[in-house]
């Protein structure tokens, strides 16, 4: 019989063309066991550098629905899970854009100011001084990456810490905001002007909603093709056929599953889709350009990035822009769910629940590890116990509790990998 191999980036995979079926059956045998294998090695590996990824996340996440639709049935039905997808985007957007500061290290305590004057500035400008709303979300949206601009050139040419730098930007823009807001305290808006239907916006057709979810579907495939060609032509591990199909097929069958479960209230809401193209395209920049190397390469250590010929005072700076701007982008989609720009925003509570979600996630403290999608599973985890426990009518008190626990596992449990990753000189 004769046998032929090719490489396939993890080791020599042997191929018979020509053999008797027992042969064939005993050949199967052998790569399927080779790959159960390879992938056992491959998570010992990650537990070893304390890469986990976001199993830790979604493991919490299959556990809270578990447990509150077990007490609850509504929690898991298509309204609950239709307001829920949408409650999402406004915190959401904001802790991308802390994810990217994260990811260097340091840490933004203005977010939640910022977000908050995005809405005022954009109600202030529109309302009371008749601008057309598209130039009033323009102003606020640059306004918003002018602060975080400003904030990283302060970090990065005085030498005080970020934490200071953005807790004084905190303090300052929440009293701007104040002052923008007036005596009321709120401006509201109307209902159907461009910004309310951010979040109101849906599409019942299943032409549409269907239609999207095959097409992220085809992009994921045709974009998972792409590298793998890449990697083949550079010589570099690449993920099997089977493996790309499998990964397509479980896509598939949770978009097209979301699609049948939002359809089934109002439809497919517009600030979701909105919130998962930026994810997408702020993990691509992430993974796929020199910048987001940058960046991961900022947050294992200044000194070594330096070395490297990594921009840090450039790197810097830009990081903080990205979580100004997405900080005004989450700001006016927390504004298009209340129809009116209020001290909400400034008030605490959104700061601390992005930054949360961005740790839950998966995304570390100490810098140089993590993703966007952390920010996704993230705030899904802290919005579920939210919204299971309204549904089970136990009071915010509890609710804030549960929620600080579930951030202290978070971050002991990066504690833990990194130290244990120390000794191996992974950390």
């Amino acid at each position: 019989m004769a046998v032929r191999g090719w490489w396939t980036g993890r080791g020599i995979r042997a191929r018979a063309d020509a053999g008797p079926a027992t042969g064939r059956r005993r050949d199967g045998r052998q790569w399927f066991t080779g790959r159960l294998r390879a992938h056992a090695d491959t998570v010992r590996h990650r537990l070893r550098k304390g890469q986990l990824g976001p199993a830790p996340a979604l493991l919490a996440l299959a556990v809270i629905w578990t447990v509150f639709q077990s007490l609850n049935n509504n929690f898991l039905s298509p309204r609950n899970l239709s307001v829920l997808s949408v409650d999402i985007v406004g915190t959401g957007m904001i802790a991308v854009g802390v994810v990217f500061v994260l990811l260097i290290g340091e840490i933004d305590l203005s977010v939640g100011a910022l977000a908050g004057l995005s809405g005022a500035l954009f109600a202030a400008l529109s309302v009371n001084h008749g601008m057309p709303e598209w130039l009033a979300v323009i102003i606020a949206v640059i306004c918003g990456a002018a602060a975080g601009a400003v904030q990283g050139f302060v970090f990065t040419n005085t030498g005080v810490p970020a934490f200071v730098v953005t807790l004084a930007g905190l303090l300052t823009w929440n009293g701007l905001m104040l002052y923008l807001l007036g005596p009321e305290s709120s401006i509201d808006f109307s209902e159907d002007g461009l910004v309310a239907q951010l979040t109101g916006r849906y599409f019942g057709s299943a032409v549409a909603a269907y239609g999207l979810a095959a097409l992220g579907t085809a992009a994921y495939l045709l974009v998972s093709y792409h590298d793998r060609r890449r990697r083949t032509a550079a010589g570099m591990p690449y993920r099997p056929t089977g493996e790309i199909w499998a990964r397509t097929t479980l896509l598939a069958v949770a978009a097209f599953a979301t699609v049948y479960v939002l359809r089934r209230f109002e439809g497919l809401p517009l600030a979701l889709l909105i919130f998962l193209a930026v994810i997408i395209a702020s993990d691509l920049l992430l993974r796929r350009t020199p910048y987001g190397r940058q960046v991961l390469a900022l947050g294992g250590g200044a000194e070594a990035a330096q070395r490297a010929g990594v921009g840090v005072a450039r790197v810097r700076i830009s990081v903080f822009l990205v979580s100004g701007t997405l900080a005004a982008v989450g700001g006016l989609f927390v504004a298009s769910r209340l129809t009116s720009a209020t001290q909400v925003p400034g008030a605490g509570m959104l700061l601390i629940n992005a930054i949360a979600a961005a740790v839950i996630g998966g995304t570390s403290l100490f810098g140089g590890r993590g993703s966007t999608w952390s920010a996704l599973l993230g705030v899904l985890i802290i919005q579920s116990i939210a919204s299971g426990m309204a549904l089970l009518g136990v009071d915010s008190a509890t609710q804030f509790m549960i929620t600080g626990g579930v951030l202290l596992v978070a971050v002991v449990s990066d504690s833990v990998a990194r130290h244990a990753a120390e000794p191996r000189g992974r950390a």
